[in-house]
Formats: structure tokens, C-alpha cells, sequence
């Protein structure tokens, strides 16, 4: 399976390191058209798939990593104590 363009820039954004609040919605609107919200959601997907991993697998690794860790924060939180 290839990488499109789109999964590019999107790898392409994640890259970066964002200094100011709302630069990379903003970044997001400009170059793919699309809401944080659709964008968010298509990261998700991507760094499940294998084309992504083979384009930048250090990149799609710690992000991989950051999903894991909010999910156990959120699973934590909903835990009676």
C-alpha cells in the first residue's frame, strides 16, 4: 500500500513542534482543507497502517506511543477510587 499525499503532509505536520496556540489548526485549514477534528481522525488511522510505519517509523512510533499513554490516562480517570 502506498502513502498518499495527504498521509505526507499529515506526517509532515506531526513533525513539527507548534510555539503558538491554534498555529497548527491553523497550519491543518491552509494546506489539507480540513477541520483539527477529520485530521485528528485521519492521523489516528495512518499510524496504524504499515505505509505509514515504512515512511517515518520513528515518527509513527512516538505517536503510537503518545496515543497509548492518553488512553491509559483517560481509562484511569473513569476508574472509581
Amino acid at each position: 500500500m502506498d502513502i498518499t499525499e495527504e498521509q505526507i503532509t499529515i506526517l509532515d505536520l506531526e513533525r513539527y513542534w507548534w510555539k503558538y496556540a491554534g498555529a497548527k489548526e491553523q497550519a491543518i485549514r491552509q494546506r489539507l482543507g480540513i477541520s483539527a477534528t477529520v485530521y485528528y481522525q485521519r492521523l489516528n488511522a495512518l499510524i496504524d497502517q504499515p505505509s505509514a510505519l515504512a515512511a517515518d517509523p520513528q515518527l509513527v512510533h512516538r505517536l503510537q506511543r503518545l496515543r497509548t499513554a492518553r488512553q491509559r490516562q483517560r481509562s484511569a480517570a473513569r476508574l472509581p477510587r
